[in-house]
């Protein structure tokens, strides 16, 4: 049996009315209920409310329970609608067969739609299906009575009221399907005739109603979620050219489609098993994009469906597969848990990924709100203390958080990760570390320029980089006076050409940090290129070098100008200072 996975999501809303959106999500309860808390407290959020989510790994499903909630704000009623019976969320049965009751349907009863592996379309057409419901009692029952509790949480209505009138309500759908199922008015269709059905039934009031019930019927004999799929992609082929027809069969097609998809375990079965999270994410994203391999032998149906995708069809069944990768990615659930660098490759290949997909299915502030999520649980302290402790070296740390920076986005994750990066950068250790090591000077001066380098190119906030920057430049500064690299350069070379040549060298050469060290390395070339008969020389060693005609002044000087210009010495400059 598979472990039970919990995390606790937080939401808030701002406003009276305002939405709830997601703040933040942690692994224990105690820290949940105190974000919340901090939230209300500081005035951060109008309402709070803390859901428990517990993954249950044999169905691949969540089962959500909000522990908590409160908030400043009251939504205000009229007291003359206080007095007024209170609109239950259906009204008759066929309120039922709509697509937020089918939703609110699937949740409740989703445990009972995964062991039974049919959807919750095929549910409320099938009189056999509604019967093992039934005769199940405690799932039947607890569907109604978490209703019934929802909704008397926001009226005045009580609770046995709002139970009986819900059991009124479905008894009268069961009690429909059961009657139309003696009566066969749900058509028994073959193969090659559902496009004639769907033509037939278009105009009809309960056209609808009618094909749905014929399309679970056919379904019926399917034993896995796999040929369920093929069966369905099978049916759209018989879509009529245009008009009505057209529209009720493919709709239909769609619809049953995305309540397979929106099943955790039916997902799972037509993925079939992964290493990990990240490489059953992959296969969720090539499946949207709709470029699965065609000769993928063990996922046809998902194959077929990609085919669908790349041709622009079934377009809620891509909504479904797009809600699915946003949910995963917004999980605790670790992408690759035995490997962090892995970790941080897989969700660049994702993101690299998902930026192509189409936004009608899949909006950019979504998948930016999911990533930026992920990207927080990488950069929290536990995780990256988790990630640090196998390192020895404070460079071997500092490189790995650079790494993990250019895979992670959201301003505040990245501030929160330089805090990291600075109390290693800015510690008496990191600078003991390359002060006083054993390693040759050269290779310490290198190693600082690297990283300098890497946290130039960051995406870290102007004054963090600016910061880091300096403190590495500070250390090479230090490590540089007391190795005496450039004035031993300038005291031990035999004339101003080859000491301005040598340190030119080690300055496009990546060898230098910018700032302190580059700096003084600039003036000690100016002051050779300042030396009399520094140009003189310096054609000459160039004659010499080029050969018996090979020597061309021009390039000469323009392959010292190159040099001058990587060392950070504009052209001006150095021609001004050159002295014949």
């Amino acid at each position: 049996m598979a472990q039970k996975e919990v995390h606790f999501e937080i939401f808030k809303r701002q406003g009276a009315k305002g939405a709830w959106s997601l703040h933040d999500v942690a692994t224990a309860r105690e820290k949940a209920l105190s974000m919340a808390a901090e939230l209300i407290a500081g005035k951060l959020a109008t309402g709070v409310k803390v859901v428990k989510e517990t993954y249950d790994g044999d169905t691949g499903d969540y089962l959500s329970l909000k522990i908590f909630e409160d908030g400043h704000v009251q939504l205000k009623v009229e007291p003359a609608a206080e007095d007024m019976p209170h609109a239950l969320p259906c009204f008759k049965p066929d309120d039922l067969y709509s697509y937020h009751a089918r939703a609110t349907l699937t949740r409740l009863l989703r445990e009972f739609l995964a062991r039974k592996k049919i959807t919750i379309t095929e549910l409320i057409h099938r009189a056999d299906c509604l019967e093992t419901l039934e005769a199940t009692g405690t799932t039947y029952q607890h569907a109604v009575q978490k209703i019934a509790v929802a909704q008397a949480a926001s009226t005045t209505m009580p609770v046995q009221q709002i139970i009986k009138t819900l059991n009124d309500l479905s008894t009268k759908a069961i009690s429909r399907v059961y009657r139309d199922s003696r009566r066969k008015y749900f058509p028994k269709v073959e193969t090659g005739d559902f496009g004639a059905l769907a033509e037939k039934l278009a105009g009809s009031g309960d056209g609808a109603y009618v094909f749905n019930g014929a399309l679970a019927q056919y379904l019926a004999p399917c034993n896995s979620w796999n040929e369920k799929l093929l069966a369905l992609l099978s049916v759209m082929s018989e879509a009529p050219v245009e008009g009505a027809g057209r529209a009720l069969l493919l709709g239909s097609i769609d619809t049953v489609i995305a309540e397979v998809l929106g099943g955790s375990a039916a997902l799972h079965e037509l993925l079939g098993e992964s290493e990990n999270l990240g490489q059953a994410l992959m296969f969720l994203v090539h499946l949207f994009l709709g470029n699965m391999e065609a000769e993928d032998e063990q996922r046809p149906g998902l194959v077929a469906l990609a085919g669908q995708f790349a041709a622009d069809g079934l377009p809620s069944s891509r909504t479904a597969v797009a809600n699915r990768i946003i949910a995963e990615l917004k999980s605790t659930r670790r992408l690759c848990p035995a490997s962090l660098l892995e970790e941080l490759t897989v969700l660049r290949k994702l993101a690299n990924s998902l930026v192509l997909g189409d936004p009608r299915y899949l909006s950019h502030e979504n998948l930016i709100a999911a990533f930026t999520l992920r990207s927080r649980r990488l950069v929290a302290n536990e995780s990256i203390g988790e990630y640090l402790t196998e390192l020895a070296t404070p460079d071997a740390k500092i490189e790995r958080l650079l790494i993990i920076e250019e895979n992670i986005i959201g301003a505040e994750n990245k501030r929160q990760l330089g805090g990291v990066l600075q109390q290693i950068v800015s510690s008496p250790p990191f600078e003991a570390y390359f002060v006083a090591s054993a390693l040759p000077v050269m290779t310490r001066l290198r190693r600082l320029a690297e990283l300098q380098t890497r946290v130039r190119r960051s995406n870290f906030q102007d004054n963090q980089r600016n910061d880091f920057s300096d403190w590495l430049d500070r250390v090479a500064n230090e490590v540089e006076r007391r190795g005496k690299v450039l004035k031993s350069l300038q005291d031990n070379m035999p004339g101003p050409v080859d000491c301005a040549l040598a340190i030119l060298k080690l300055c496009s050469n990546n060898v230098l940090t910018e700032g302190r060290v580059a700096a003084r390395a600039r003036d000690l070339v100016l002051f050779a290129l300042g030396q009399p008969g520094f140009l003189a020389g310096y054609m000459a060693q160039a004659k010499n070098a080029a050969g018996t005609g090979g020597y061309d002044p021009e390039r000469a000087m323009s392959e010292l100008v190159q040099l001058l210009q990587r060392a950070g010495i504009s052209r001006e400059t150095g021609l001004k200072s050159i002295a014949a």
